[in-house]
């Protein structure tokens, strides 16, 4: 099972692996704190992409489009999401964020890209 869950949450055993998807470790949150298992940069977007979202240059259905592409044109990142996705089929991966957004941020995006290797 895959699932996506805020850093500033409460941890519970029930979240299984949990991944950091972020480039930037969160802000006010202590490393040993944070029971992240893996802090996977590599399949967060790219400073440039991350800043122009955030700085209102490009709206969310634009971002998603633009993220997608680099997930697709990153090797690493295109087979890290891979191997995410086949660990969820056996256990329950939480991808963590920061992100105050709950329903317009990279990991909605990170998790539909992850989710389509399905098809």
């Amino acid at each position: 099972m895959l699932q996506r869950k805020r850093i500033y949450d409460d941890y519970h055993e029930s979240d299984g692996q949990r991944l950091l998807v972020d480039r930037l470790w969160p802000r006010g949150v202590k490393k040993e704190n944070a029971h992240i298992d893996d802090w996977v940069k590599v399949v967060a977007p790219t400073k440039e992409l991350r800043e122009a979202f955030h700085q209102g240059e490009l709206d969310f259905n634009q971002f998603s489009r633009l993220y997608r592409e680099e997930l697709d044109s990153r090797k690493e990142a295109k087979e890290k999401c891979q191997i995410i996705f086949n660990q969820q089929l056996n256990d329950t991966v939480t991808l963590v964020y920061a992100a105050k957004n709950p329903t317009e941020n990279h990991v909605v995006v990170l998790m539909d890209y992850i989710l389509s290797f399905a098809d």
